[in-house]
């Protein structure tokens, strides 16, 4: 009897080891994903199957990924011999809110030059054959004493069905305009097309498309002040590309209506201005953001990812409503 017991307990103690060795290890990461300033996160995953994920820093910060949570600073978009040629007030302006494309085989990256004041920015495009560079700048697509739009930043390009369009604006109503873009990655804009998208509430729109639902996110709040940011993610979706977009209340973005998805906790202030969403290899959508570590917020506003659930009713949520300090991490095929 002993014997046989003996031997039942061993044979157990085998099954079971040989069971969860049969089991996929669950792996997790760590917020920040990227430890360093590295505000406004565009990311895109290239020709290479490398993810790219390019932020707001002198002349562009370019970090690269093979698993979307470890990444490694390679080098900026733009050097003070190649900055972008636009010229205000008898200054060169400061590179904010990068948005990478690929469009046509070529990767484009939209940027934006501020000039200190509300009244003066731009919105141009740089080309390159490489995620990494290097980016040959095409000019300014928008500027905002010409298009009558204060603010013209954090500009979102978005494609379907052969049509092109920008959005763009910060805090002072968002806009949406037409493009046309030719062979080549020649891009013009259509002024005559340009109309109100959005009220005075937000900033850094991005526009996700999922089960016929048009998806805007964006931040509102305030972006500075450390741990003291009030930035916060929030939604709205509509049926149509150019809306009405309606947040969970049946609230209107023209007159600022929102759903916040995502905001402060203790470890992590000012969580916004993410990138467009992403899918892992197992469907699960992802998205960057930036955000202080409140125990180190000289660093600046690291880069941050987490996981987009979505609810019965089409909607989407962060878990906890608030950024992972560990998460499981996304699958990459």
């Amino acid at each position: 009897m002993k014997y046989n017991i003996l031997t039942a307990l061993i044979i157990s103690i085998v099954f079971l080891a040989g069971s969860s060795c049969s089991h996929r290890i669950v792996k997790t990461y760590s917020n920040p994903v990227v430890t360093a300033d590295a505000p406004d996160p565009s990311v895109i995953r290239a020709g290479d199957g490398k993810y790219y994920l390019y932020a707001t820093g002198h002349g562009y910060s370019i970090f690269r990924s093979d698993d979307l949570v470890s990444w490694k600073r390679i080098g900026p978009v733009f050097t003070d011999e190649t900055w972008p040629s636009a010229i205000r007030n008898g200054r060169r302006g400061d590179l904010w809110a990068p948005e990478i494309r690929r469009i046509d085989d070529k990767y484009v990256l939209f940027y934006t030059l501020w000039f200190g004041d509300v009244k003066y920015s731009v919105i141009g495009y740089a080309v390159a054959d490489n995620p990494q560079g290097p980016f040959v700048d095409k000019g300014v697509l928008i500027d905002s004493q010409e298009i009558g739009v204060p603010q013209s930043i954090d500009q979102f390009y978005y494609e379907e069905d052969g049509k092109a369009w920008i959005f763009w604006g910060s805090f002072r109503n968002l806009y949406v305009m037409e493009l046309d873009v030719a062979d080549g990655v020649v891009i013009t804009p259509r002024p005559e097309t340009k109309q109100l998208f959005a009220g005075t509430a937000f900033e850094g729109t991005n526009i996700y498309k999922r089960n016929g639902w048009y998806y805007f996110f964006a931040s509102t709040g305030d972006f500075s002040g450390g741990t003291e940011s009030t930035y916060r993610t929030v939604v709205a979706r509509s049926r149509n590309l150019l809306g009405p977009y309606l947040d969970k209340e049946g609230r209107n973005i023209l007159d600022n209506g929102h759903t916040v998805i995502m905001e402060r906790n203790e470890k992590f202030s000012g969580p916004g201005h993410n990138a467009g969403l992403i899918e892992d290899a197992r469907g699960r959508t992802w998205m960057f953001y930036h955000a202080y570590d409140t125990s180190a917020p000289d660093i600046g506003r690291q880069g941050m990812l987490d996981e987009v659930k979505w609810d019965k009713d089409g909607w989407p949520y962060i878990a906890t409503g608030t950024p992972s300090p560990i998460a499981k991490a996304p699958v990459i095929d």
